[in-house]
């Protein structure tokens, strides 16, 4: 790509690549911390509720005081939205609805936006995706984050003449962690309560990561960013390392556990009994690949691939991703190739809410890592034709009655769907269905 060289032309210019932040939480500070040692780009102004913990994080991960002088800091993202010195927003909030208006906001004023925040995407990144085009402007995933990494995975298989079979990430899972709250996840991960405060953690965004909602969130936007279907009952997590991607990942007719070719999935460093997976892919991403005829399926093996045992399918992956230090890969392939680093092509896939526990009217929804709702991944057809909630506007209140285990509709919930996210995601719906 040789983003480094344009970027240094940039800076040899004077005319850097100018940024706005608006989230200065974990992610927002590793992107921070790659700052300082990225010459050519600059962070104009950072939007986060408590400016002074954001002036904070600039400080704690490495920021001179004269740098931090020189960034303007708001609570108002509106504001930083308006200004003129800024070629690309970064949208880190994790909060759905913040997130669609600012990145609408954005797009509008002819930014481009980098989406950290995957919980915005797979609420209506069709609609983001179709609005930045309409604009001239570049909507992309998060480089770091794992659905941008498993897109450019999937783009180099097809680039290359192979069919993707599957295509995802690892996790740790167990079946019981649906069930997990913010009063309970901390045994999951070995920690007391006490020891998590300690370290900042918050146990919402943990839990998040435990219970499968996060993983359905990530999966969604690589089905949407790269056309893949997903599985008609949801993710499997079939615990999976990194030497069995090829047996595991194919289709069920072939020995394996998909529905079909071309899906997604995430699988499990954990064993059902709860041993861990032998090199497993906890952190990592994969794709798994077909060779299209006998001569390459020859050389995967004389190039010592990893393969099943007909030797015709074979899988790459990263074990490891850097999350925000990487996102500069996402902000400068914007702001100097006017490509993003995956981005909403087709609405495949859906995360709708699924009850944790029997739920009764009048309790009130509370989102992603919360007591009463995990998100489930689902095709986006069946989530449409059975007017699913999507896990992004799980936070009102019930008016009926909730069996556990089963999908809110919209119609269990009180929701007003002209305004807000709700509209914006009802917009996206007929935008998806006039297609």
């Amino acid at each position: 790509m040789y983003l480094h060289d344009a970027l240094l032309r940039r800076a040899d210019a004077g005319d850097p690549v100018r940024v706005c932040l608006i989230g200065a939480g974990k992610f927002g500070s590793m992107f921070l911390s790659q700052v300082p040692t990225t010459p050519g780009l600059e962070v104009e102004v950072i939007a986060d509720l408590r400016p002074d913990a954001a002036r904070g994080a600039c400080r704690s991960v490495g920021w001179h005081e004269d740098q931090v002088a020189a960034t303007g800091f708001t609570d108002d993202a509106a504001e930083a939205l308006a200004r003129d010195d800024v070629d690309v927003v970064i949208e880190a909030t994790g909060h759905p609805a913040a997130g669609l208006a600012h990145a609408r906001a954005a797009i509008a004023a002819g930014k481009h936006v980098v989406m950290v925040n995957v919980e915005a995407d797979a609420l209506a990144g069709a609609l983001l995706a179709r609005e930045a085009e309409a604009a001239g402007v570049v909507y992309s995933l998060a480089y770091g984050d794992q659905p941008a990494l498993i897109a450019e995975m999937v783009d180099w298989a097809r680039a290359t003449g192979f069919a993707v079979t599957a295509a995802g990430k690892g996790t740790r899972y167990l079946p019981a962690y649906h069930a997990s709250t913010p009063e309970t996840v901390w045994g999951h991960y070995g920690l007391t309560a006490e020891e998590a405060a300690a370290a900042g953690m918050n146990p919402k965004m943990f839990n998040s990561f435990l219970d499968g909602t996060k993983s359905a969130l990530e999966m969604a936007a690589v089905a949407n960013a790269c056309d893949l279907a997903v599985p008609c009952e949801g993710l499997a997590f079939p615990p999976c390392g990194m030497d069995d991607l090829a047996h595991i990942l194919r289709p069920r007719g072939e020995g394996g556990v998909l529905d079909g070719a071309g899906m997604v999935e995430v699988v499990s460093s954990l064993e059902r009994d709860g041993r861990p997976v032998a090199r497993d892919l906890r952190w990592g991403v994969y794709v798994v690949i077909e060779a299209p005829n006998d001569y390459a399926a020859a050389c995967f093996r004389q190039y010592g691939m990893n393969t099943d045992a007909s030797g015709r399918y074979s899988a790459m992956y990263k074990p490891f991703h850097l999350i925000g230090l990487e996102l500069n890969i996402s902000v400068l392939s914007a702001a100097l190739l006017g490509q993003p680093t995956g981005a909403t092509k087709a609405f495949r896939g859906d995360v709708v809410a699924t009850a944790k526990r029997d739920l009764k009217a009048g309790e009130c929804l509370d989102g992603e890592g919360g007591t009463t709702v995990w998100g489930k991944l689902m095709p986006a057809k069946d989530s449409l034709r059975g007017d699913a909630l999507p896990m992004g506007l799980a936070d009102a209140p019930l008016i009926r009655d909730v069996a556990e285990g089963s999908v809110i509709r919209w119609a269990d919930v009180e929701i007003d769907e002209t305004t807000g996210a709700a509209a914006t995601r009802r917009e996206m719906e007929r935008v998806t269905i006039s297609a």
